[in-house]
């Protein structure tokens, strides 16, 4: 008689079983979902890497000797410069593209939640995770994982991602099974990694695992002759997106935008382009030059790394001024300057910057920085 009870528990736990197995699955969907429409949007952009320069002509030598392997790549180049393009375009000339590409800004998670976000966690695994998480190396599996700004994991994450990469295994936070995985990792930086090791700021053997194959993406004051190019392509995309016909550039224009100097490469450019489809009236595009944050400033071949320090700064300590200290947001700095918020702020503390700088551009100014 005592069977009875017991048979009947057992096809309860096989209910709630499937259950938690069906909600597991609909959750991996609904992620993987939005990583597609992710794709989907960022597909019309890879035409940024069409630049007939000599240096964007190695990078694309580059991404086809790498992409048919799954040897881990390390995309360099300051912010702006299209490295999560750059990941793309591996993705999808190699055998992993009918899989997902998904990407994790490092700098852009809080330190703590950075280990959930790529690994997961279990129920109850800490305050507030009432369910399983699934997380994007699981979302990744047989596809690709981008990790932005790399070099911004914490000590531990660092040891958690060498495992990942030396052994194809994972475990959720809170849990003790291991996962296998079979990822194929990308990884970007604007920052020096080799400097950073010797720092001790970056573990050296992960270092040597993600410098497998390195690609230097060029800022844009280093391809000029592709800005013409790239001014056809916004207009096109964002003539498009606007309902507006493409409009033509003048001399005048081009040269504007040729002379200067991109501190925020080909973020900024397209920021100022979409800007001036805006306000534009007539035929042709109008760009103001006092958006531009340096007017009319050519880089010659011969500056110094210091001179170039204190564009970026006067040019970040300008960008304050005119917008009152304010950071995020569409009329703060970070987008004046086509930055990411997250990165500015970097720049800021690398730069000894205070939002409460004055406009003056003096590095006396920047002294009350926290």
């Amino acid at each position: 008689m005592s069977a009875l009870p017991c048979e009947g528990c057992r096809e309860r736990d096989e209910r709630i079983a499937q259950l938690t197995a069906r909600v597991a699955e609909m959750e991996r969907l609904r992620h993987e979902s939005a990583y597609l429409r992710d794709e989907a949007k960022a597909d019309r952009d890879l035409r940024i890497l069409t630049g007939e320069s000599t240096a964007m002509k190695a990078v694309r030598l580059a991404i086809r000797q790498v992409a048919a392997t799954d040897s881990t790549v390390l995309i360099m180049g300051e912010t702006g410069t299209g490295k999560e393009l750059v990941a793309r375009a591996i993705h999808q000339v190699s055998p992993r593209r009918d899989r997902l590409l998904v990407a994790a800004n490092c700098a852009a998670l809080s330190p703590a939640l950075v280990p959930s976000e790529l690994f997961g966690h279990e129920a109850g695994a800490f305050t507030g995770a009432t369910r399983r998480r699934i997380g994007r190396f699981e979302l990744a599996h047989l596809g690709t994982l981008f990790l932005d700004e790399v070099g911004e994991l914490s000590p531990e994450t660092q040891v958690m991602l060498l495992r990942v990469l030396q052994e194809r295994v994972i475990e959720r936070v809170g849990g003790s099974a291991t996962i296998p995985v079979d990822v194929r990792v990308i990884a970007a930086t604007h920052r020096d990694l080799s400097a950073a090791v010797t720092q001790g700021s970056l573990r050296a053997d992960l270092f040597f695992r993600l410098n497998v194959f390195p690609i230097q993406v060029p800022p844009l004051r280093e391809r000029r002759e592709d800005i013409p190019d790239l001014v056809r392509h916004f207009l096109r995309r964002f003539g498009r997106r606007m309902g507006k016909a493409e409009l033509g550039v003048d001399s005048s224009t081009l040269h504007l935008l040729m002379d200067y100097s991109w501190p925020g490469n080909v973020r900024e450019l397209e920021n100022i382009i979409e800007r001036a489809m805006i306000v534009s009236s007539g035929d042709a595009l109008q760009v103001d030059p006092s958006w531009l944050m340096l007017h009319s400033i050519k880089s010659s071949a011969g500056e110094g790394t210091s001179h170039l320090i204190e564009v970026e700064r006067r040019a970040i300590v300008e960008a304050l001024g005119r917008c009152h200290g304010k950071v995020y947001g569409p009329r703060g700095a970070a987008t004046a300057l086509g930055l990411k918020p997250t990165t500015l702020y970097g720049k800021m503390r690398r730069l000894h910057i205070s939002k409460y700088s004055s406009n003056d551009g003096s590095p006396d100014s920047s002294n009350n920085a926290k």
